[in-house]
């Protein structure tokens, strides 16, 4: 008999942690190739993870609920064949919490943390324990981690900056000193909201908690203003209701009008580079590539923002096919976590739902959301030759929110009408 050694799979390059939802099998179970073994969750993303191998669940390393760096080892499984013949290695009996650094042999108790509105890691709990700090107290410390999650060093300030002993707790012995005191984040107070009894309380689901806290984030990071201009888009609707039923027969593929809304958007963020960037503290980093994301409503309720990579190098074909697919998976909840990962500007359809014009909210780290309104058919004046006449023209409203950190109002004012120029201007004797 041999061993093989189940690692917790690398997920994209911004991933290096995943949460174990779900166990599949237990030790002593058979499994074959292809068999579920785990589930996953990063953000919003949940993956199940299949077996490579034939063989029999020797041992899992890690418990539910667990968080575990990318390339750890979950599980063994026992398959058949010759040995090895390395004598050397030697089974692995500890837990991972005594052989990790950044975790701990002795956690607090979960039923401590049933309340909880954010997930904490093992080491947070341990440390929290060890310095007596309460839950309530605990939820009112800004985390720095992704999605707002309150990291070993949010916890070390804290105490540093409430007059706590300067000694590391033992639970972090092994990571990182005691840095100076940082400046804190001011929390969001508590409400205490009453009850009546003809009220119904609905626990938010895990997906809802991150959004929550996400959105609670980009707002207190960002100072947000929103710019808004109707547009014409005539020339858009008549050319898509002629080229609509061809493309689906020449490509396999449903034209929507999101497909040419991420081309106008990508066109303009090559022209306006600022709009497609990131604030680091006093540092404001801007992006090489131009990955946009695009919102979509899950049928559970939630959102999830799938991302086109390069979108700026891919024709309208290319783009409808990324949408289209994206969309789909995200809705039967297929996505990978690369998949949602490294965005550099949002398109929010508030369309979709017949909604005219909406304020959307960043989505961090980026610093800029466009939200696509309606088409509805409206008179509007125009200019002839003959004189100004009213006509039934197609219009809709963009709008953007950006943040007022890096981009003023004429910076951002002006990357709005290009977009508008480029969908207003769109040829309606484009080919396909």
């Amino acid at each position: 008999m041999s061993e093989f050694k189940i690692q917790m799979p690398k997920m994209g390059e911004s991933v290096q942690e995943a949460t174990i939802t779900k166990w599949f099998v237990k030790e002593g179970d058979t499994v074959e190739e292809d068999d579920m073994l785990f589930e996953i969750a990063t953000e919003k993303v949940d993956s199940e993870i299949p077996s490579p191998v034939d063989g029999v669940i020797k041992k899992i390393l890690f418990d539910v609920d667990s968080i575990v760096p990318v390339g750890d080892v979950v599980a063994i499984i026992e398959i058949e064949g010759e040995d090895d013949g390395d004598s050397s290695e030697e089974e692995t009996t500890t837990s991972p919490a005594e052989t990790k650094e950044n975790t701990v042999a002795e956690e607090s108790s979960p039923a401590d943390f049933k309340e909880a509105t954010r997930f904490y890691s093992p080491l947070v709990r341990s440390i929290a324990k060890e310095e007596n700090i309460s839950l309530d107290e605990l939820e009112t410390i800004a985390g720095s981690g992704a999605g707002g999650r309150v990291q070993k060093q949010d916890v070390l300030d804290y105490l540093t900056g409430k007059g706590a002993k300067q000694d590391v707790p033992a639970a972090a012995k092994a990571a990182t000193p005691i840095a100076a005191a940082a400046p804190q984040k001011t929390a969001a107070p508590k409400m205490n909201i009453s009850v009546g009894a003809d009220d119904k309380v609905i626990e938010m689901d895990r997906i809802r908690k991150i959004i929550s806290e996400r959105m609670v984030q980009s707002v207190q990071t960002a100072p947000h203003v929103t710019s808004i201009v109707e547009i014409d888009v005539t020339n858009l609707v008549l050319w898509r209701n002629k080229v609509k039923n061809e493309f689906q027969e020449k490509f396999g593929q449903k034209l929507t009008f999101m497909p040419v809304f991420i081309e106008a958007a990508a066109t303009a963020l090559r022209e306006f580079p600022m709009l497609n960037a990131s604030v680091d503290g006093d540092k404001i980093i801007l992006r090489g590539k131009v990955n946009i994301g695009v919102a979509v409503a899950k049928p559970d309720g939630n959102l999830i923002v799938p991302v086109i990579k390069d979108a700026d190098q891919k024709n309208l074909v290319g783009l409808t096919s990324s949408m289209n697919d994206l969309a789909n998976r995200a809705r039967a909840n297929k996505l990978t976590p690369d998949e949602i990962s490294g965005g550099t500007f949002s398109i929010s359809n508030f369309g979709t739902f017949k909604n005219d014009i909406g304020t959307p909210i960043i989505n961090q780290p980026e610093v800029a959301i466009l939200a696509t309104g309606n088409i509805t058919k409206k008179p509007a004046v125009l200019e002839t030759a003959a004189g100004d006449v009213i006509a039934i023209r197609h219009k809709m409203f963009l709008s953007m929110s950006y943040d007022h950190r890096i981009i003023d109002g004429a910076l951002g004012g002006a990357f709005l009408k290009r977009v508008a120029e480029l969908l207003e201007q769109f040829d309606q004797n484009r080919k396909i």
